[in-house]
């Protein structure tokens, strides 16, 4: 049965680790304490006798380097050259990936955007920060909502702006503004680690140009139109039982049909401008506190989010920096500028997706021009899957998946949970290295915490592990035995790495119902359901990944001897983590999932709400 339990919270915290770096210690001896002073005094002696230093493995990581971090949006893994596609030109991060290290089997904690980007800045599943619900919400649906990731979580931008990181946040964030009013900011990127924001409070959107599909408007127009409908029905029968006879002839009834004709020729009206009121409420830029171009100007972004990149780079280049340029690229609407369209033959996605690649290339060159590429360790990913229910008519708009199964919003199938994860630092990380372990999103936390000089808080879990090791080719295998996949707070798989049989075994508990059937997706409802229209699986379908990494095989207990050991062994480490979960407000529930119009932020003044100050 589907697990209901709404409210969580975490349990104890886990072990931190040393941040002194025996070979950073040039500049601040008192910051990095008395430990790293004798490690560099040792080196130095060292030096003086001419005998070479012991090494003591990963205890001791490089230098801390500047951080360059790339998420695309909706990205599928397999419309990169580098993992195996021949018919979208993607050179700059093919480029990325030969220099550096590539991940096959890179995880999202979630296959829709905000919960996954939560667990993505704090290394921790969804269930345990609250950006997760059970009625059918699964991502922010305004940016003038209550909901958003808590304040009290720990970001890693949080902890390295602590250590002296300059921090800045480029492109979407999806993840809540306000709480109680429009200027208390606290789920805004600045309460979050961030010195420095620009962009979009939710992302591109359909609804940004009124474009298919559509994310909100379709369906408050059809509710609206419905609605109208309705209340013209309602006026027409009040009438006609007056003048029959039916109703008694008082101006009651005829000022209740007037007032319920009124209501239809609003809802009506309502219905025909909706589209540019999301537009307008949703679709708008920010940069830091205040809001700088209302609504948004769709032929501009691209060009003004890679410059503020290109220009953070050259203020910050003396470092050290943490940059996190979240791409408004792939998603819906597909903006691509006119350089760019009409090249690809799948159409305006593969345009959006080939613009997207010459931004990482601009952003590469900057890097470059700075001097930077050596100091600064580059990762690039997506936050989830390909959509591919983004259709119109017979033109696919969402990304392809490789051989794996699903796609975006599918809580277990591969396809909506494994994305790109690409590592580059010159001279520290191996050129052309390809890891095949199960590595997660969640890693990036402690990855660079660890790198960053931090240590990890001691007073909650943290999901992740430290990707150092399998980067730098120190270890054949990730530190993740087990990995979980909700769907919303529903588990719908798991998977278990049995390092003594070579196995990677992955257990299906719950699977969305396609509509229509056997089309391996839900175009007929815009995205899966992770409770409503599923099948419910016991015993569980059972994979293993080694062999079958696009989940074809089903495994049965005939033909697979070790089935039920298997599958018990997934349900107990499910159970002993379920137990780690206590009550904590889930943010994206219907209370605060709501529009307030009191937590609007806007710029301009009533009643013309509106402006760009960007130029």
């Amino acid at each position: 049965m589907p697990i209901s339990l709404l409210l969580f919270t975490e349990g104890t915290g886990t072990g931190s680790r040393s941040s002194c770096h025996s070979m950073h210690c040039s500049h601040d001896v008192t910051e990095v304490g008395s430990d790293c002073f004798r490690s560099c005094l040792a080196a130095l002696l060292c030096m003086l006798l001419g005998v070479a230093p012991l090494v003591t493995g990963l205890d001791e990581p490089p230098s801390r380097p500047n951080f360059l971090l790339l998420m695309a949006d909706d990205l599928g893994i397999g419309d990169l050259g580098c993992y195996g596609n021949s018919t979208i030109r993607t050179p700059n991060i093919d480029r990325l990936a030969h220099h550096g290290v590539r991940l096959t089997q890179h995880l999202a904690a979630a296959s829709v955007c905000t919960p996954s980007r939560a667990s993505f800045l704090t290394g921790r599943y969804p269930i345990r920060t609250g950006m997760t619900s059970g009625y059918g919400h699964r991502v922010l649906q305004w940016a003038a909502g209550a909901g958003g990731l808590p304040p009290e979580e720990i970001t890693f931008a949080r902890i390295l702006q602590e250590r002296g990181y300059i921090t800045g946040l480029i492109g979407k964030w999806h993840l809540g503004l306000n709480c109680h009013s429009s200027t208390d900011h606290c789920h805004h990127p600045l309460n979050h680690g961030f010195h420095h924001f620009l962009g979009l409070p939710l992302g591109m959107m359909g609804d940004c140009a009124g474009a298919w599909p559509s994310e909100k408007r379709a369906a408050l127009e059809r509710r609206l139109v419905s609605w109208s409908q309705l209340s013209a029905l309602a006026t027409i029968t009040l009438l006609a039982g007056r003048v029959v006879g039916l109703l008694p002839r008082t101006r009651c009834i005829v000022g209740l049909a007037l007032a319920i004709a009124i209501a239809a020729a609003m809802f009506t009206l309502a219905a025909r401008h909706v589209g540019g009121f999301i537009a307008h409420v949703d679709c708008f830029l920010m940069r830091n506190h205040s809001v700088t171009q209302q609504p948004l100007q769709l032929n501009k972004v691209t060009g003004l989010l890679l410059k503020e990149a290109e220009d953070f780079l050259h203020r910050h280049r003396h470092g050290p920096f943490l940059l996190f340029v979240s791409f408004l690229h792939v998603h819906t609407p597909l903006v691509t500028s006119s350089d760019f369209q009409g090249h690809n033959q799948h159409g305006l996605y593969g345009d959006n997706v080939e613009e997207m690649d010459w931004m990482v290339g601009r952003i590469l060159a900057a890097l470059e021009r700075e001097g930077l590429t050596d100091s600064t360790l580059v990762y690039f990913t997506s936050d989830h899957g390909g959509s591919l229910e983004a259709r119109s008519g017979h033109r696919q708009h969402g990304g392809w998946n490789g051989i794996f199964r699903g796609g975006k919003g599918m809580g277990g199938w591969e396809g909506g949970i494994r994305v790109p994860g690409i590592f580059r630092w010159p001279g520290v990380l191996p050129a052309g290295q390809i890891v095949e372990e199960p590595t997660s999103l969640m890693d990036i936390f402690p990855t660079l915490v660890r790198l960053g000089g931090g240590t990890e808080p001691q007073d909650r879990v943290i999901d992740g592990r430290d990707l150092l090791p399998l980067l730098l080719g120190e270890t054949q295998y990730s530190a993740h035995e087990f990995l979980f996949h909700y769907c919303e707070v529903f588990l719908h798989a798991a998977r278990w790495v049995q390092r003594d049989r070579g196995k990677i075994w992955k257990a299906h508990f719950i699977t969305p119902n396609f509509d229509p059937v056997g089309s391996g997706a839900c175009p007929g409802r815009g995205v899966c359901s992770c409770v409503w229209e599923v099948t419910e699986h016991d015993p569980p379908l059972l994979f293993e990944l080694h062999t079958d990494p696009g989940e074809t095989q089903v495994l049965t207990p005939d033909v697979e001897p070790a089935f039920h050991e298997v599958v018990t062994r997934l349900r107990q480490e499910h159970a002993r983590h379920w137990a780690g979960l206590h009550q904590i407000q889930q943010q994206l529930g219907t209370i605060y999932n709501v529009w307030r119009p009191w937590l609007q932020p806007y710029c301009g003044t009533f009643p013309w709400y509106g402006c760009d100050l960007e130029g």
